[in-house]
């Protein structure tokens, strides 16, 4: 009594087999229809829009990061190779120009390399710096009152035995006229990358700020800094069109003497851009010249008898401090206005300068700050970031 129905679900087994043998001849002679394999998804690249003197290319298996060690089309070249941890290393690079990503350990030299992990949210890479008073981002200063972080000295006087011992996965450097990776020539035979970052040669304060995407190359934080940057890049573009609208360009003139030669800015000077986009005329602004322009106190006073304003008066923080150096500016028309601005705001207790610090990612803050002093009309209710009035 039982045969048929046996039969009967052997009939509809053979029938529900022969339905997915007959698909999968479809599926095989059809290969277009197939679902596609799921693929990881790619890094997110940058790409270098203002910045001079370094460059990044994606290429199959690793990034090539080139700086450039000075200005002009002469000057010398330094290849890095960005792989991937575990994976293969490239031919035609020393091994210490071999730096594994994401990086999990820096020791940096200067104050820029703690603004630009900073800006990156990557404060916890930064296990050594040249000096520990001189730093102001707050989670890096916890990070130094936790021990987490250790001096190595400055690049004159560096302990390369203490920076062998902790073997860092980089140790960034400045890369300053005149000097290469030969100085570092210890450090780089213990098999420790070494980094030059020569961000000194940028002409403008966007390229200046530009050098935080090396620092995304190194964390394969990508999209991060294209997202925060592009967002600073527009601000800064947006301050400078609004100052251009102002048919006002005051006078300024820059810096205090030192031993008698007053250095000011030349016009390859990035903050020589600054000025210009600011809406600020510049007396300096067409003398070119290596570095900073050295002038006399007797060639600066005829202009700052009939200047504006006067930014960015050093260690001196009073208009008293600044009779007391020189009785002549006393004479000076900023002087008697009382339109003195220093960028000393941020400062801390420990003598840090935050200006010298974020300031060198942040253009746009600064951009604020000297379109609030020379045109406060532009920019009403804002408070200034980096800069201060003088006080009496």
């Amino acid at each position: 009594m039982y045969l048929p129905r046996l039969e009967n679900r052997f009939r509809a087994a053979c029938l529900v087999l022969g339905s997915l043998l007959l698909g999968s001849s479809v599926a095989h002679s059809q290969p277009a229809t197939r679902p596609a394999a799921a693929r990881p998804a790619a890094l997110a690249r940058t790409t270098v829009q203002y910045a001079k003197g370094f460059t990044i290319q994606y290429l199959p298996g690793y990034k090539l990061v080139t700086i450039r060690g000075g200005a002009g089309k002469a000057a010398p070249a330094t290849r890095y190779a960005l792989v991937p941890r575990g994976r293969a290393h490239p031919a035609g690079f020393a091994a210490s120009q071999v730096i594994e990503t994401p990086i999990r350990s820096l020791v940096g030299l200067a104050s820029l390399h703690v603004a630009l992990v900073d800006f990156l949210n990557a404060d916890d890479v930064l296990v050594g710096l040249g000096s520990l008073q001189y730093v102001s981002a707050a989670p890096v200063r916890q990070r130094i009152a936790q021990g987490k972080i250790f001096a190595v000295g400055d690049g004159r006087e560096l302990n390369n035995e203490l920076l062998i011992a902790k073997n860092p996965d980089l140790v960034m450097a400045t890369g300053w006229p005149g000097e290469g990776l030969s100085k570092y020539q210890t450090i780089a035979a213990a098999g420790i990358p070494v980094l030059l970052n020569s961000e000194w040669i940028e002409t403008t304060p966007l390229g200046r700020a530009e050098w935080v995407k090396l620092m995304a190359a190194l964390l394969d934080k990508e999209a991060l800094v294209n997202q925060k940057f592009d967002q600073i890049a527009k601000e800064y573009r947006r301050l400078a069109a609004l100052a251009a609208k102002d048919p006002r360009r005051p006078r300024v003139i820059l810096n205090v003497p030192f031993k008698d030669v007053w250095y000011v800015p030349e016009a390859g000077n990035y903050m020589t851009t600054f000025l210009r986009d600011a809406g600020a005329t510049y007396p300096w602004a067409g003398q070119k010249a290596t570095g900073s322009l050295p002038l006399s106190v007797e060639a600066v006073a005829p202009v700052a008898l009939t200047a504006d304003y006067w930014l960015q008066t050093g260690t001196l923080s009073t208009r008293s401090a600044l009779a007391a150096q020189d009785a002549r500016f006393r004479d000076f028309k900023p002087y008697q206005t009382g339109q003195l601005y220093n960028y000393n705001r941020r400062t801390n207790a420990q003598g840090s300068n935050d200006y010298w610090e974020s300031g060198a990612v942040r253009p746009d803050l600064v951009l604020g700050d000297l379109i609030q002093i020379l045109h406060p009309a532009l920019l009403p209710g804002r408070q200034l970031y980096y800069y201060q009035r003088l006080r009496e």
